[in-house]
């Protein structure tokens, strides 16, 4: 087990929170990183092209003249592809580019990126971190000028509400609940923030 300091607000220890080497001390692998960033960035991808080929453009049913005797050139349909509104030739199809991993790389993944954070030293746990309202500029304060971070992905539970509201229209900042956590948030942040409850839910998670 790996022993990480807890900070309040103002970066002052407050406590010490034990963690699984598993979790937060594992080897960071790179192509996990690549596999499981692969898998994000290509299932945006949405595969709806609508190209149509001969096949499907209407009309050209009528073989626009006999087959001899005109002296042009044979033809079967005024809808083939070299003729002026004709189908395209080999034309894209609509397809589906999902890709899964194993759930082991997807979990070894993020299990290597929070490692890798922590090799860094760029990974704060705090004890806690609430909001008395929904204020984003309250939040940028506490962020920018007592964590001194600029720029960071927020880790806690979905019902720290305030948190969530506030952190969400932060253009240098981003926030996430635990079960929400995925590669590339973590990997497009150079700070990691989680409160010690949210690390000990990561974790549990990923253990």
């Amino acid at each position: 087990m790996a022993k990480f300091d807890v900070v309040d607000l103002d970066l002052k220890k407050v406590s010490e929170i034990e963690l699984s080497d598993d979790v937060f001390g594992a080897e960071p692998n790179t192509h996990l990183f690549y596999e499981v960033a692969k898998m994000q960035q290509i299932n945006r991808r949405r595969g709806t092209v609508g190209v149509k080929n001969t096949s499907l453009v209407s009309g050209g049913g009528k073989k626009p003249w006999k087959q001899k005797g005109t002296g042009r050139a044979r033809q079967g349909s005024i809808r083939a592809s070299h003729w002026v509104g004709g189908g395209k030739a080999m034309a894209p199809k609509s397809r589906d580019y999902f890709y899964r991993p194993p759930r082991k790389v997807r979990r070894g993944a993020l299990k290597s990126a929070l490692s890798l954070r922590a090799r860094e030293k760029t990974l704060i746990i705090l004890s806690g971190f609430s909001l008395d309202a929904p204020k984003s500029k309250q939040a940028f304060e506490v962020l920018t000028k007592r964590l001194k971070l600029k720029n960071a992905l927020v880790i806690d539970d979905k019902g720290n509400t305030n948190l969530h509201r506030s952190v969400r229209n932060l253009a240098k900042f981003d926030v996430l609940p635990p079960e929400g956590l995925n590669l590339e948030a973590v990997l497009r942040h150079s700070h990691i923030v989680l409160t010690s409850a949210a690390a000990k839910t990561l974790e549990g998670a990923l253990s």
